[in-house]
């Protein structure tokens, strides 16, 4: 099976992230503890937008999510899927659950990305694991839909991402 474009690249990406960015080294477990706000007057949106955009650029994963969801949603601006996924998978890369079950959910259902059930269960269960437990929900819908073949490769790509976080676990601990 050929696998091309940005689902690969983001599972590739989910492979080879750094495992142990943060949150005393669990990169399973990370906190989103930083925020910007864009529900603001519309003569300031411009303002927060710009100072919401630097503060993800510079590695705030709640601000990356916020923005995606801004651009998401079409609320307040018109709905921008590119920058939706650019937004969500910065946030999603460094682990925030919430981000990796939006775009899962972009992946199930085809929102700006070719559809792909291998790769919004694989985001469903790392959201879950990062603590969204809704995405279990999600991911459980999708694994309805999904055929032998695509949840075999689901499956195998998550244990590899696990084998890979318990190795560098293991290096951490125990150094040479």
């Amino acid at each position: 099976m050929i696998r091309t474009g940005r689902s690969l690249t983001l599972g590739c990406l989910l492979l080879l992230s750094p495992l142990l960015s943060a949150a005393g080294g669990n990169s399973l477990l990370i906190p989103a503890t930083a925020r910007c706000t864009l529900n603001t007057l519309p003569e300031e949106l411009p303002d927060a937008l710009r100072a919401c955009q630097q503060a993800a650029s510079q590695g705030d994963l709640q601000a990356a999510y916020e923005l995606g969801e801004f651009h998401y949603d079409g609320r307040r601006a018109p709905r921008d899927l590119n920058k939706a996924l650019h937004w969500f998978e910065q946030a999603s890369l460094k682990g925030h659950a919430l981000a990796q079950h939006r775009l899962g959910t972009m992946f199930f259902r085809g929102e700006g990305v070719p559809a792909s059930n291998v790769q919004a269960y694989i985001l469903l269960k790392m959201s879950a694991v990062n603590g969204a437990e809704e995405a279990l929900d999600t991911a459980d819908r999708v694994s309805a839909q999904m055929r032998r073949d695509e949840l075999e490769i689901a499956v195998q790509v998550l244990g590899q991402i696990f084998r890979n976080y318990l190795m560098d676990l293991q290096t951490v601990e125990n150094p040479r």
